[in-house]
């Protein structure tokens, strides 16, 4: 690469984030409207300065256009399960059931805001814990700016591990780590053990944002304990089977949160009336509404089918094999910049497997929903054209925004903008870029809406800082792919996914401005504990 590294060019490679940052951020815009605005900056930047060609960015253009599809039939899809949970009233039942189940309140608010998303992104990921757990946290009484909130945060840590280990995958093929070297090993170790931080991190937050002191004190050891389960064992099983090192764990801690709720500190009816997450009013209405006969068990048969299918598909290895032989994707040609910097081409790039993807999961999950409430009289006449109308109605809105940010993270990196920033900040700050390590991972995640890109994008130049300074190479790789679980949490596509379930499109600036402190602050923490090791190993 001939782009030049200097203040200057990573100054102005720093403007289309800084910019959407302070749109959305400082004057409170829409993702929908401060997206375009930082498309059409990354653009001129990326001709003026960057010496991009027309060429160059139709192709990048398309890849972003390509893949913010596929992120808009999963946004789609999930909105489309809501959508029908809603019209059979089947939220009602849950917010009811749960809290027969669980008369603390703050364990429902864990077990639908941070476990329940912890399976999800277990085996599916891709923004589905976050599309599907802010209606449901609306539908038990949280406020509609708190239901996107908590499950942004709760399924960030299985970002790296989870959706069956596939970021993880994506960063060793990058690197070239071998499964079952010491490399593979100590990296995925020191990945596990970050990861587990945020972890602990994610179940305190959410019990401060409940209750503040009296919900860190009531929910401590809760958390704790669901921690060991979750980060823990995360942490052991990246040593064996990373594959299931997320999914097995999430799946032990759906079945341990109900045995918490039978411990004498939990079982009987808690809950506080002043807590600034929850909406008293609507947590008092509507009860009445909810079908008599439906249980709770049947309120979740749309999520148990979506369980069962994700799980025969991903993990039924003939199954997934035979279903993913269907692919779809386009070529591009190699692309390059005045400066030297080239793209290479793709023979099918970000190839969709229809039949493997979480949005036909979703799909499928939807449509048996409709069968099943329907059968039951929970759905009406005209409520499956509602249920179609109101999906649609609901991804319209979100779908400038999120191929907006996607175009403008494709053409950042087809442009050498990207690598810019990472190569800057580590030129400067030598060996003391450690702290920033994870870091990147985040700035990586925020501006590609996934950790699996963040790693295949940084990978490689985390690799080659750490040997230029001398440094440990497996401890800054777990510090970039668990920089990237974290940054899932900030990203404007994702956040993108809740507020538009949760009907708040247009508050994406009032999610960040709540999650940023808390991720950049963790992200940093990661970062000096790194920096520590180095200096006294």
């Amino acid at each position: 690469m001939n782009v030049p590294t200097n203040l200057f060019m990573w100054i102005m490679a720093c403007l289309p984030i800084i910019v959407l940052l302070v749109l959305m951020i400082k004057f409170q815009w829409g993702a929908t409207d401060a997206a375009p605005v930082g498309l059409v900056i990354t653009i001129i930047t990326g001709i003026v300065f960057y010496k991009a060609d027309i060429r160059l960015l139709a192709a990048e253009s398309a890849k972003g256009i390509w893949s913010a599809l596929i992120i808009l039939l999963i946004v789609w899809t999930a909105i489309l399960l809501y959508q029908v949970a809603d019209e059979a009233k089947a939220f009602l039942v849950i917010r009811n059931g749960m809290r027969k189940l669980l008369p603390n309140e703050l364990l429902v608010v864990l077990a639908l805001g941070w476990i329940l998303e912890s399976f999800l992104q277990g085996i599916t990921g891709f923004g589905v814990p976050v599309a599907v757990g802010a209606p449901l946290l609306i539908g038990i009484g949280v406020t509609p700016l708190y239901a996107v909130i908590i499950p942004l945060l709760g399924q960030a840590w299985g970002n790296t591990f989870g959706t069956l280990a596939a970021a993880w995958d994506a960063l060793a093929m990058s690197v070239n780590l071998a499964p079952g070297t010491p490399d593979y090993l100590a990296s995925a170790f020191w990945a596990g053990l970050f990861i587990w931080m945020w972890n602990v991190v994610t179940g305190l937050v959410l019990c401060w944002f409940y209750g503040k002191g009296k919900g860190v004190k009531k929910g401590l050891p809760a958390v704790l304990i669901l921690s060991v389960i979750q980060g823990g064992g995360e942490l052991l099983l990246t040593q064996v089977n990373t594959t299931i090192s997320c999914f097995l764990p999430s799946c032990i801690s759906l079945v341990a949160l109900f045995l918490i709720g039978r411990m004498k500190m939990y079982r009987e009816e808690w809950s506080l009336k002043d807590s600034q997450i929850m909406n008293r009013t609507f947590s008092g209405d509507s009860v009445n509404e909810a079908p008599a006969d439906m249980s709770l068990l049947q309120a979740f048969v749309p999520y148990i089918l979506l369980t069962v299918i994700t799980m025969a598909v991903l993990v039924v290895t003939p199954v997934n094999k035979f279903l993913g032989q269907v692919s779809l994707g386009f070529s591009f040609p190699e692309t390059s910049t005045g400066y030297g910097f080239v793209n290479q081409a793709e023979t099918c790039f970000s190839p969709l497997q229809p039949f493997t993807n979480a949005s036909m999961f979703l799909f499928l999950s939807s449509l048996a929903g409709l069968v099943y409430f329907g059968k039951h009289g929970w759905i009406g006449p005209g409520g499956t054209k509602r249920v179609f109308a109101k999906s649609i109605a609901m991804t319209m809105p979100s779908g400038i925004a999120v191929i907006g940010l996607v175009i403008m993270s494709k053409i950042m990196g087809g442009t050498g903008q990207t690598s810019v920033l990472a190569d800057g900040i580590a030129r400067i700050l030598g060996k003391a870029y450690v702290i920033l390590a994870p870091v990147v991972g985040m700035i990586g995640s925020f501006m590609t809406g996934s950790n699996m890109s963040s790693n295949i994008l940084f990978g490689e130049f985390q690799v080659t800082t750490a040997s230029l300074l001398h440094l440990d190479k497996a401890a800054i790789l777990g510090a970039q792919t668990a920089g990237g679980a974290i940054g899932s949490a900030i990203s404007p596509s994702k956040i993108i996914l809740g507020t538009t379930t949760a009907g708040i499109l247009g508050s994406e600036g009032q999610v960040l401005k709540k999650i940023i402190p808390i991720t950049l602050t963790t992200t940093l923490v990661i970062g000096i504990i790194v920096f520590l090791s180095v200096m006294f190993a």
